[in-house]
């Protein structure tokens, strides 16, 4: 009897060893850098139907309610979203694009074959005017990207001089000639796209001195027109890159260095977008968290050369990317968005959050209908994802200053003998006072008892937002498009400077102290 005690209390000593209260300690007096609101951004490609048959219908269809052709049901999902920035046409798409030929009338405008995504033929109907139109719409900046992999230095120039000139030039008078008299002020540009792959397979070195033409000719001596020109960053870990462009492009003729880094299983065997398993869960988080390193690794970089933070590191593409869903065109990456989705965006978020002072913009891949979508749409059907509602629950943190938070914990989410921090979060405060704090509990069974400590305000009132579900795999469909949405959070118990709270598996929630 006295041997089989000694088992169970052994057990329950084990228990609450793995049981470790997760510990956030929020200074809410020592406030940081200003998260950028752009740091919520998306992407939006000619690709599959994420413009034709997301964002655009058409100016004659008579079906779907539109303005000009644009969605009015997208519109006011994103408008409710806040997307402060959308970066187009691409992607691999943008170095083949040839932007003359999407102005005038529509009638009049050459096809192009996207040749990098299904091979289709476009009409050219939605280019410049349509998307700069379609961003006054949304309230968000334009981010253009620049065909530098098979375009000229003209090109570009006179596109910038087309958006942007507000006297005489042929540029700004053919723009009139087109129905636009005000220039749109476009600010962000992008100089090429994935330069070390469908770009043009360049080295470092030559991309350097191409980027250096590229940006004298955009703009003027001090680049009076404050353009923030952002050169075609790192894939993933090559830091090599990075490093070649902060050391030879002069710091006045860059603004941005773009980073690319995708969440997935395997990139060969990416695995399917609902029905995984836990393991191919686990794989996919293990790339998500991986942002951590890669931001950390080149902002290092980048801090060796520009000390003062000026240039900032643009994410401007991030995302899970799967097997396309099955009977669908492989080269239209279009897929399902589960609750999977929502903790790589959670979670990510937070690194970007967390890393404001060198993190500047980020841009979710994609908007509509392609890989970590926001709104999936069929016809005159439209559907938030799960993706969606984080973003949503996030967006508090725009332009807000970023509070130091560290979390001190045993919580390790372990599967087949690996194991992956289990709590991420980040926090901050608005000009109003209210303090906002984000969690995620990735693990896939397990829920986390946390205590978030909050020191150094007055603040009092609590409220919450969670994003849950019964199983990993869940997600909203055009048939049951709101299985999955956010509700209010009560699970929590307020003491002094402290609160304790229950994070369910596989949950997001969002704080507000006030």
């Amino acid at each position: 009897m006295t041997r089989y005690l000694l088992a169970i209390l052994l057990c329950l000593g084990a228990g609450s060893l793995s049981a470790r209260q997760v510990q956030v300690h929020i200074n809410a007096d020592q406030g940081g850098p200003t998260i950028n609101k752009n740091i919520y951004g998306h992407f939006a490609e000619h690709l599959g139907r994420c413009i034709y048959g997301g964002f655009y219908v058409g100016d004659d269809n008579t079906e779907i309610p539109n303005t000009n052709g644009v969605r009015n049901d997208v519109v006011e999902a994103l408008k409710d979203l806040k997307v402060p920035v959308l970066r187009w046409p691409g992607g691999c798409f943008a170095d083949t694009y040839h932007w003359m030929d999407g102005i005038g009338p529509k009638e009049d405008r050459p096809t192009i074959v996207n040749q990098w995504w299904g091979g289709v033929t476009e009409d050219n109907s939605f280019g410049t005017h349509d998307f700069l139109n379609m961003c006054e719409m949304l309230d968000a900046e334009p981010y253009l990207a620049a065909n530098v992999g098979s375009g000229e230095v003209k090109e570009l120039a006179d596109w910038v001089q087309y958006v942007n000139h507000d006297g005489t030039s042929p540029m700004a008078d053919l723009r009139r000639e087109n129905g636009r008299e005000e220039p749109w002020q476009v600010t962000y540009w992008g100089v090429g796209n994935e330069m070390w792959g469908c770009g043009g397979n360049m080295t470092p070195e030559y991309y350097a001195n191409l980027y250096k033409q590229y940006a004298t000719f955009m703009t003027d001596w001090s680049n009076s027109s404050n353009l923030f020109r952002i050169a075609s960053g790192a894939n993933v870990a090559d830091y090599h890159w990075t490093e070649v462009l902060m050391r030879d492009i002069p710091k006045h003729l860059i603004e941005g260095v773009a980073l690319h880094s995708y969440s997935f299983v395997e990139w060969n065997e990416k695995g399917p977008a609902t029905g995984f398993s836990e393991a191919q869960y686990f794989s996919t988080m293990e790339t998500a968290l991986r942002m951590e390193e890669l931001v950390t690794r080149h902002s290092t970089i980048m801090d060796k050369y520009d000390p003062e933070k000026r240039i900032a590191l643009v994410v401007d593409e991030w995302g899970g990317w799967y097997n396309v869903e099955e009977g669908t065109n492989p080269g239209f990456l279009y897929q399902q968005n589960t609750m999977r989705d929502a903790m790589i965006a959670g979670t990510t978020l937070n690194i970007f959050n967390n890393h404001a002072d060198r993190v500047r913009m980020a841009n979710l891949a994609q908007t509509i209908n392609v890989l970590q979508a926001v709104i999936l749409t069929e016809d005159e059907k439209m559907l938030l994802t799960p993706t969606y509602h984080v973003m949503k629950m996030y967006n508090v943190h725009q332009d807000a200053t970023l509070l130091p938070l560290s979390i001190s914990s045993g919580a390790q989410y372990e599967f087949e003998g690996k194991s992956l921090p289990a709590v991420s979060g980040s926090a901050s405060v608005n000009e109003e006072g209210a303090i906002h704090i984000s969690l995620v509990n990735i693990d896939a069974d397990e829920a986390q008892e946390v205590t978030v400590n909050l020191r150094g305000t007055d603040n009092k009132k609590v409220s919450g937002t969670i994003l849950k579900a019964a199983n990993l795999t869940d997600h909203n469909t055009f048939d049951n498009p709101d299985k999955v949405q956010p509700v209010a959070y009560k699970d929590f118990k307020r003491k002094g400077e402290s609160m304790t709270l229950q994070l369910p598996p596989f949950s997001v929630v969002v704080l507000k102290v006030e």
